[in-house]
Parts: structure tokens; sequence; C-alpha cells
């Protein structure tokens, strides 16, 4: 039953639209995680240290942190396994290019494989670079995440690297989310405009959100 669910298209959609919606609420919490931030590095310490003691006792020191690491590994990969075939199984039915083309979609619309494909390379550099360290310039201090954050915004690559790839969240989140109410059937001609203003909101609201963090750093404004 759940391998004929997978195999279909609407199951693939099925899946990426609960794994993206739940992506989406992680997003929003991270989001005003990071706000933090511009409350000083105490604040914005003491809140990442909270995180490992999440549960306790009930749960011992980063159990909670790890559970969550594991439904959102699941949910990224489920979400890009689907996306993959749904792409694959599109072009295998149009082979051939139309003659006349005519863009009747959005432009978050066509730019979502290469939006899935920008933010799957940052979530591996995000991870190597604030997460483990290994790929953070200068000296990474473990219980320090303020400090660490600075250090990578401190750099034009690090700056630029989170802004492009916040840009492209912003596009992913605006079709995303339509597009997941549609799989799941909350849409309707009584709810579809707002819906759709739902999905721009969510979308500005978290791109300038997260962008905020490295342009407080490079105003000076976090430091």
């Amino acid at each position: 039953m759940t391998r004929t669910v997978w195999d279909s298209s609407v199951g693939k959609k099925t899946v990426m639209a609960v794994s993206g919606l739940i992506m989406l609420m992680y997003l929003v919490v991270h989001m005003l995680g990071n706000l933090k931030i511009f409350f000083g590095s105490g604040d914005f310490n003491h809140y990442a240290h909270w995180l490992r003691t999440l549960g306790e006792p009930f749960l011992h020191y980063e159990w909670a942190l790890w559970i969550i690491r594991v439904v959102l590994v699941v949910a990224v990969v489920a979400h890009a396994t689907a996306a993959y075939q749904l792409s694959r199984r599109d072009i295998r039915a149009r082979p051939n290019k139309y003659v006349h083309k005519k863009p009747r979609s959005s432009y978050a619309t066509r730019t979502m494989r290469w939006g899935g494909i920008i933010l799957g390379l940052f979530i591996v550099w995000h991870i190597l670079d604030l997460t483990t360290g290994t790929a953070h310039p200068g000296g990474f201090q473990s219980g320090h995440p303020y400090q660490n954050v600075i250090d990578t915004f401190s750099t034009w690559y690090g700056d630029v690297i989170y802004i492009v790839a916040m840009l492209a969240l912003g596009l992913h989140i605006r079709h995303g989310f339509w597009s997941a109410a549609q799989t799941l059937g909350a849409g309707s001609r009584t709810r579809d405009r707002a819906l759709k203003t739902i999905a721009d909101v969510l979308a500005l609201v978290l791109t300038v959100g997260f962008i905020s963090v490295p342009v407080g750093v490079m105003t000076g404004l976090v430091s």
C-alpha cells in the first residue's frame, strides 16, 4: 500500500507537501531564534544552550535537538527525492521541447528546481560552517554561537552565500506553500486569494528575517 502511494504522482506530491510544511514550521522557529542575536551575545548564546537542554530532565542533553535534526533530515531527503523523481517523470512524459514557448508560470515557479539545488548546497555549507565548524572562517568556538555567526558574516563570501540562498528560499516558499495547499486540498475559489497572500507574506517575512542577520553584522549593528 505504502509503495503504491509512493509510486503515484499524487503520492509524491503529497510527500513533498507534508515534508515542505514540516521544514516551513522549522524555518519560522529558526528565524525567530536567529533574531535573538540583536539582543546581544548573552541572549543568543543562552538560547543556543537552551536548545541543547530542551526536554531535560526527561530527555538527556541534546536529545531533543537530535530528534529535531533527524526529523529535518528525513523531511529534506523525502522532499528532494520526490521532487527529483517527479521532475524525471515530467521529462519522460514530454521528451520533446515545445516549438512555441510561452512562459505562463511565475518566476518563482520556473526557478523551483534551481532554487532547490541552491538550497541543498547551502544546507551542506551551513552545517559545515556553523554546526561542525569544518568550513568556518577563523577559529570555530564550540559553545559560542554568537561569535561564530559574527565570524561567518564578517567575510564577503559568507554574506553572499547566505543572502543568495535566502532569496532562493523566499521564492521556494512563495510557490511551495501555494502548491502544498493545493495538493492537500486546502485550495478553493474562496480561499485561493488568502492562501496566495499567506504565501507572499511568509516568503517576505522569512527572507527579510534571515537576511537581517548578515546585514546586521555588515552594518555593525551586531558586533
